[in-house]
């Protein structure tokens, strides 16, 4: 796996260049970012610094999210099927229509995000926090949701998701 700098991956970025599949972006620090539409599939973005980025309708499907802090991002439409996402920090991130099928989230901050028609389903939601989110037509099918707070959530469906471990 390349590893970049968030220098190098900005000035390829504005150079035009889109995919950046299976590099590495670890502890990157991209605060503010304007990444839209860029490919990161499979990449490890572990402790990245990604507050108020913009990755609307980015690829990090199967991308290793552990403890980023993506709070107040830009995900739009974003890819994010079965990427690791544990313990990361999405709190007021606008996922609205965002795929997180298949996600791993257990533990992730989702606090005031916004979900709204946001794809959920086979996700592990388990111990997350989604209190004051807006969950909204929000598939939820099959996801684990043991210990997850859901205080103040907005819009739930719950009827085909999980709650035991």
């Amino acid at each position: 796996m390349q590893q970049l700098s968030a220098e190098e991956l900005l000035a390829l970025y504005a150079s035009g260049q889109r995919d950046f599949e299976q590099i590495d972006l670890s502890k990157a620090y991209l605060f503010e970012a304007d990444l839209r539409g860029i490919n990161l599939q499979k990449s490890n973005l572990r402790a990245a610094h990604l507050p108020y980025a913009n990755l609307n309708g980015a690829n990090l499907r199967n991308a290793q999210l552990q403890g980023t802090e993506l709070s107040n991002a830009q995900l739009y439409q974003t890819e994010l099927s079965e990427s690791n996402l544990q313990a990361a920090n999405l709190s007021r991130a606008n996922l609205r229509y965002a795929n997180l099928r298949g996600a791993n989230l257990s533990g992730a901050n989702l606090h005031r995000a916004d979900l709204y028609n946001a794809d959920l389903s086979y996700a592990d939601l388990s111990n997350a926090d989604l209190s004051s989110a807006n969950l909204e037509q929000a598939n939820l099918g099959l996801a684990q949701l043991s210990g997850c707070n859901l205080f103040r959530a907005q819009n739930v469906e719950l009827s085909q998701a999980y709650f035991d471990s």
